[in-house]
């Protein structure tokens, strides 16, 4: 990749690119295969030991999994659980040949860099150049909602960054972005994934994967199995098994420190632009941010 004023690189080979709906598209049809009943458009209001409640009635187990991610917060008792922070992402339309010449990702490696505010992109299967990232702003009450999604100045800052990395996409008439979308994460307040299993009310739980669940879930899934069978393997030995985060602030603290984070971390990478040295801010914010 020949993004401009990089400093420094790390490379790994073990990665990989993938469509996340054709994903959870493919384990739906691979668990119904199996007799499993996938209910769609059935929202849980609330989970107790050996039941979901739901519009539509009440669902019962011996072993209830909550994996609700940025919706946690809006289970009752769940309110300060997690938190759902908002990550934005813009698509180009299909970029010819010889921009890719000059941008690289010949191989349609992924990408990702380690500012403060994070940003990162791969190349699609149809030659589009996806690109998203932090800076979103949180929402009093842990607010989810269809609008938040899209906020055209967050997508406007991407744009500006993404021209900012491949100066090529901003020459002439600048490339064409086509989609533009978000959606919630689910940020524990130490900014660490867990995922456990309460043997006494056999309510289990997973999540907290800070963007990064695509991945995390795999093993999450695979650690959840030996838990329930109650296998002792080298998953539920993970330090993360039974890891029980700090609860986040009241409102409207959370609100206040959240998004005083966020705007300080937008900073942080700014001095650090204009210093070439590490962002004295960022560390006097890290406590807010986990």
């Amino acid at each position: 990749m020949r993004a401009e004023g990089t400093l420094g690189a790390t490379y790994t080979p073990d990665c990989a690119a993938l469509h996340p709906a054709r994903l959870v598209r493919g384990l739906a049809r691979a668990v119904e295969r199996r007799g499993v009943r996938v209910l769609e458009q059935t929202p849980v209001t609330a989970v107790t030991p050996g039941r979901c409640e739901t519009p539509r009635g009440v669902v019962r187990a011996g072993v209830v999994v909550r994996a609700t991610e940025g919706w946690t917060a809006h289970l009752p008792g769940h309110e300060r659980d997690v938190v759902p922070v908002y990550s934005l992402v813009i698509a180009t339309e299909p970029l010819p040949e010889e921009v890719w010449a000059e941008i690289g990702l010949a191989r349609r490696e992924t990408f990702t860099d380690h500012r403060h505010l994070i940003v990162y992109g791969q190349r699609t299967a149809d030659g589009r150049l996806v690109f998203g990232g932090r800076g979103a702003p949180y929402h009093l009450g842990s607010a989810i909602r269809p609008d938040h999604d899209r906020d055209p100045r967050v997508h406007a800052r991407l744009l500006a960054t993404l021209r900012e990395m491949f100066p090529v996409l901003a020459r002439g008439r600048g490339v064409r972005v086509t989609h533009a979308w978000g959606g919630a994460l689910g940020i524990p307040r130490d900014w660490c994934a867990s995922v456990g299993l309460d043997r006494d009310t056999g309510l289990a739980w997973a999540g907290g994967y800070v963007g990064d669940g695509v991945a995390t879930t795999n093993l999450a899934g695979r650690t959840l199995r030996d838990l329930v069978l109650g296998r002792d393997t080298d998953l539920t030995a993970l330090p993360w098994v039974g890891h029980r985060s700090p609860r986040w602030e009241p409102e409207p603290l959370r609100w206040l420190g959240i998004n005083a984070g966020l705007r300080a971390t937008t900073a942080a990478d700014v001095e650090e632009r204009w210093t070439g040295r590490p962002s004295l801010l960022a560390r006097a914010v890290a406590p807010l941010l986990g």
